[in-house]
């Protein structure tokens, strides 16, 4: 009874140890930046092609205008609230032989809003492949449909064949909506493998930073618009800015804080440059769009790297496979120019000013934007994946550096004495069971 209770006093004082040490002391929560929540709600317009070729079986069995009709069906039963919808066709009505009236045939059946689901499924449910295919045309009339404002804005063309009526050339027409700053982008899906009708997708998104997708089973196509529609969702109050990296630092652009749009072929690697003054951070994140069929074996690596080649920090690949977007993102700050020798000797005023000077000048540093992707047997590989960086230079965060075993021996001692502890309380443990065991 004298072992237990001499046990129990031991035991008492050592937890009261434990409480004394306190608790392990927190780290402190990063500052999450907020961005300014949109003006204006998102905007999308679905265009999407009814001209004859769209009769044909050869997907899942199924006509081309039903798979549409399908995907179209749970893409607006899955609409966020917030979002803004409307749908516009081309070739929908006109039954003649006359080009000149066939090629005017396109119409917006649901105005670009607040979307009524039971309209809008009864509006597609009519559709019948009629006519010609005035795809110049039909993207014109959708960029009047969805206005202007300050955020951006999305056409996605779903179509099985090209354009049977230009003029317009319906490429030239993404061009000049790029040119006119209208913060348009159109993404485009081809319903049919026919490399003609790929070239002029990829051109239409090329033109205005969006994206091409092959979609070839109802799955597939029902997929990439719920996709295309919640992007609609990610908008910007301002343009990407288009930009050419360079494939070494030097001779890289300089970049500001700001959002930027390029194209990187398969396994490239595409150079930045970024000034980052002493107390700030640089954090940038890109995302690589997946507008094309590629292997599943593939990552993105975004790194910051020094003008002389050192590796400064890496960021991690967030991508799982199975969305349509594969993204990686970086915080750097030179956290050691700010520490000066205090040895006490002021012989030279003139030489401590220029040492403070060069202290205060930015430092470059190199971004490095590098994919892994291989496409499948078929696909082509011009032009690049559609890239976006986004760059932001602000002041350093103030988290506390965490204690280490390379900063000090008090981490160490710590640790030992927490090793002891836990022995010592192992041990008395034990003894007051066996002692407790016997006297039973």
């Amino acid at each position: 009874m004298i072992n237990s209770r001499r046990s129990t006093t031991v035991l008492t004082g050592l937890v009261v140890a434990f409480a004394l040490l306190g608790p392990a002391p927190a780290v402190a929560d990063e500052p999450t930046p907020t961005e300014p929540a949109p003006s204006e709600p998102p905007r999308v317009e679905l265009v999407l092609d009814v001209s004859g070729s769209m009769r044909a079986r050869d997907i899942d069995g199924r006509s081309r205008i039903s798979v549409a009709q399908q995907a179209f069906n749970e893409v607006v039963d899955a609409l966020p609230e917030v979002t803004q919808l409307g749908i516009r066709v081309l070739g929908a009505t006109y039954q003649g032989e006359d080009k000149k009236v066939g090629c005017r045939d396109t119409q917006q059946i649901v105005p670009v809003g607040p979307v009524d689901r039971g309209q809008a499924k009864a509006a597609v449910a009519t559709l019948r492949p009629t006519g010609f295919t005035p795809v110049g045309l039909a993207l014109r009339e959708a960029a009047k449909d969805l206005g202007t404002g300050a955020t951006t804005r999305r056409i996605v063309l779903i179509t099985d064949g090209e354009d049977t009526c230009a003029p317009p050339d319906p490429c030239q027409v993404a061009r000049e909506l790029a040119a006119q700053g209208t913060r348009l982008v159109v993404d485009t899906l081809g319903l049919a493998p026919d490399e003609k009708v790929r070239r002029q997708l990829l051109c239409i998104a090329g033109a205005t930073g969006g994206t091409y997708t092959a979609a070839q089973s109802t799955e597939e196509l029902t997929g990439r618009i719920k996709q295309l529609v919640e992007r609609a969702g990610e908008t910007y109050t301002r343009t990407p800015t288009v930009v050419g990296g360079a494939t070494a630092c030097d001779g890289a652009p300089m970049l500001a804080s700001g959002v930027y749009t390029d194209r990187e072929t398969f396994s490239e690697h595409r150079w930045y440059r970024v000034a980052v003054r002493p107390g700030q951070e640089l954090r940038a994140s890109v995302s690589v769009a997946l507008d094309r069929p590629v292997n599943r074996d593939y990552g993105v690596l975004l790194r910051a790297v020094a003008p002389d080649g050192r590796e400064l920090v890496r960021g991690a690949d967030a991508g799982s496979g199975r969305a349509d977007v594969v993204s990686a993102g970086l915080r750097w700050s030179d956290d050691d120019d700010s520490e000066d020798d205090d040895d006490g000797d002021n012989s030279d005023d003139s030489s401590d000013g220029d040492a403070s000077a060069a202290a205060q000048q930015p430092r470059m540093v190199c971004i490095v934007v590098s994919n892994s992707f291989a496409p499948r047997p078929g696909t082509g590989v011009t032009p690049g994946m559609p890239i976006e960086l986004t760059v932001d230079v602000v002041a350093a965060s103030p988290t506390p550096r965490g204690p280490d075993l390379g900063r000090g021996w008090m981490l160490l001692a710590l640790l030992t004495v927490a090793g002891l502890l836990t022995g010592l309380l192992t041990g008395l443990l034990t003894r007051w069971w066996v002692a407790t065991w016997r006297e039973k």
